[in-house]
């Protein structure tokens, strides 16, 4: 459901399943346009009208047009007389739906490319020269073999001689490469090209707009009722709560639940934090020794998810019960959160957020739900953050599983064990923010192992703990690359531990890549 103001210029943009669908969003945002992404089925006339976008975009997809099942556009988007723009896949069924011809069993292209640039068009307009051989980002098997009615071409490759194509008296655009993806290297310029030059967009969407216009949402859904929020202290539960007390003061009070299992001084930080610097009411539960009492003797990783999700979600109702309840329950839900819920491939339904990832809120909670974030994007939700004055050792910190340091303690957990992964992870971090890589990297953590090693210090034998360090790059945490330290600095941060840290003997680097590993280990 569409909540942002209609005075916004919006893009709609029809979801035929590709894994990249998001980053058309993003793109788009970037250059301050707000878009929506549904799915190509979930599109009927009514609702496109009351959306009013002032361009269409197809995305890709995973489908061959030249099945006979395969996903087709709905026919007001043609009816509408809008700007249309379809890429890859969705370039694909523009041509079919319009009259063109789609052909299987032709050169396929995956991954970079280049093509050549034949014509002019408002596309390519101060970004792409006619005569310019331009890098692209292909994934494609299928392609256009005849145009449609209408079409010319604007840039070809060696795989797809129709790369870009354009009717301008529609105003229907198709590209059989992606420009969402950095691979692409003008692709944000053309697509700013089609939101601002062919649909008229003025880029109106800020940051600041948007905190005006969720809180006077807020204030409007809350009225004098009571909100209660669970805080974690990462990124999203924290920006929805400073966001929550703009908007509605000492109606709000957040929930923090210390399972003991957090990093270096991070509970005392939350507390400081929200407490302290927003006068926000906090109710903060040291629940570690009921939390570290249960997971005694367990090993099985998915086991201690549960038992975790469940203590928190009793811990939760605890204390809301202690301050009288609430009629609002506020969760840090995010934009691909809602999109997973109505996706184009049938993903499941999402309608309570878990907790960290660990376990729903049951359904005995009576409360309405409040999701301020619910229309942004991860990077949007820190830019909000730094719009509402939080520090940014919070709005720019790694993600942080909501199990914590409990799946990054493979094998039973034990106070000994965290308080001792504690000292080597953040020694870890330290050095990786003294070395200035902090935010090159987006997640980096340690891991101790449930082995023992000899080791040798002064003249004695040791018998102790080994870790893993972990650092990955990423865009969204769906693949991964693990960070390419220089042997210097891992030498240095290993020197480090095994000086600083009684109990740990031996330092290890994972190296896997997502796929074929995780970025957690548990």
């Amino acid at each position: 459901m569409t909540s942002t103001p209609a005075q916004h210029d919006r893009i709609l943009i029809l979801d035929f399943g590709s894994q990249v669908t998001q980053l058309i969003a993003r793109r788009l945002r970037e250059s301050g346009v707000y878009c929506e992404i549904w799915p190509y089925n979930a599109a009927p006339e009514a609702r496109i009208r009351a959306f009013a976008p002032k361009g269409i975009i197809f995305s890709g997809g995973p489908a061959s047009v030249t099945e006979g099942e395969s996903p087709r556009a709905p026919d007001y988007a043609f009816a509408s007389g809008l700007p249309i723009l379809g890429i890859c896949y969705g370039q694909q069924t523009l041509a079919h739906q319009l009259g063109g011809t789609v052909e299987g069993g032709h050169a396929r292209e995956f991954g970079r490319a280049v093509v050549t640039v034949t014509g002019d068009c408002p596309i390519t307009q101060g970004v792409w020269a006619k005569g310019a051989q331009e890098t692209v980002w292909m994934s494609h098997g299928d392609r256009i073999t005849v145009l449609p009615p209408g079409f010319r071409v604007v840039a070809e490759s060696e795989g797809a001689p129709f790369a870009l194509i354009a009717d301008d008296a529609r105003r229907y655009y198709g590209t059989m490469f992606h420009p969402e993806v950095v691979h692409t290297p003008h692709g944000a310029a053309l697509l700013r090209n089609f939101t601002h030059g062919v649909c008229g967009c003025t880029g109106d969407w800020t940051m600041a707009g948007y905190r005006a216009e969720t809180i006077a949402k807020i204030r409007a859904q809350v009225g004098k009722g009571r909100v209660v929020c669970g805080l974690s202290g990462g990124v999203d539960s924290s920006v929805a709560a400073v966001l929550l007390h703009e908007a509605i003061g000492d109606q709000l009070t957040c929930i923090y639940v210390d399972h003991g299992l957090m990093r270096a001084n991070e509970s005392a930080q939350v507390v400081k934090t929200f407490r302290d610097r927003f006068n926000i009411k906090l109710v903060h539960r040291d629940a570690s020794e009921l939390f570290l009492g249960q997971l005694s003797g367990v090993t099985d990783p998915e086991q201690k998810r549960k038992i975790i999700g469940r203590l928190f979600i009793e811990v939760f109702e605890e204390e809301q019960n202690k301050i009288g309840g609430a009629d609002f329950l506020a969760q840090g839900t995010l934009y691909p959160d809602v999109i997973e819920s109505v996706s184009a491939t049938g993903g499941p339904s999402v309608t309570i957020k878990s907790h960290h990832n660990v376990g729903g809120l049951p359904e005995g909670m009576r409360m309405q739900l409040v999701e301020p974030l619910r229309e942004l994007f991860k990077d949007e939700v820190r830019v909000l953050g730094r719009e509402l004055g939080i520090p940014e050792e919070i709005v720019g910190r790694h993600p942080f599983p909501g199990p914590g340091l409990a799946i990054r303690i493979p094998g039973e957990v034990t106070r000994e064990k965290a308080d001792l992964l504690r000292q080597v992870d953040s020694i870890y971090l330290e050095e990786i923010r003294a070395a200035g890589l902090y935010d090159t990297i987006w997640q980096a953590f340690a891991v101790l192992l449930p082995v023992r090693t000899v080791g040798v210090m002064g003249d004695g034998r040791t018998y102790d703990m080994a870790c893993a360090l972990r650092a990955v790059t990423s865009t969204d945490g769906m693949t991964a690359e693990f960070y390419p330290f220089d042997m210097g600095f891992l030498g240095r941060v290993a020197n480090r531990i095994v000086n600083e840290v009684r109990g740990v003997n031996r330092v290890t680097y994972d190296i896997t890549s997502k796929p074929p590993g995780t970025i957690e280990w548990e």
